[in-house]
């Protein structure tokens, strides 16, 4: 079964660790973890991905201008906000957005 491949994007390192670890435990995900715009967008360039998730520390601004540069380059990747809540809403939030239970 293909991995399913994830983009977390959290200007807070020790947060973006913590989600990277709990997608990476789950057997069928794969996450890359970026803490900044742009590196989101060059791995973004570089790479394939299933979903990007949105964690803690970006400006509402700096979400919407991610959430279109996706749209532009990969327009049926989507774009999840995580800020917190535990494992079982992370996973919730991401069955949800591939259309998975």
């Amino acid at each position: 079964m293909k991995e399913t491949e994830i983009m977390v994007i959290c200007a807070h390192e020790e947060i973006l660790k913590t989600i990277v670890r709990l997608i990476n435990n789950h057997p069928e995900m794969n996450a890359t973890g970026v803490s900044t715009l742009e590196q989101a967008v060059t791995v973004l360039k570089s790479a394939y991905f299933d979903l990007v998730l949105l964690g803690s520390g970006l400006s509402p601004e700096e979400e919407d201008e991610f959430s279109e540069t996706v749209k532009h380059m990969r327009k049926k990747i989507p774009v999840v906000h995580h800020y917190g809540g535990g494992s079982g809403l992370l996973f919730t939030e991401i069955y949800e957005a591939l259309g998975r239970k």
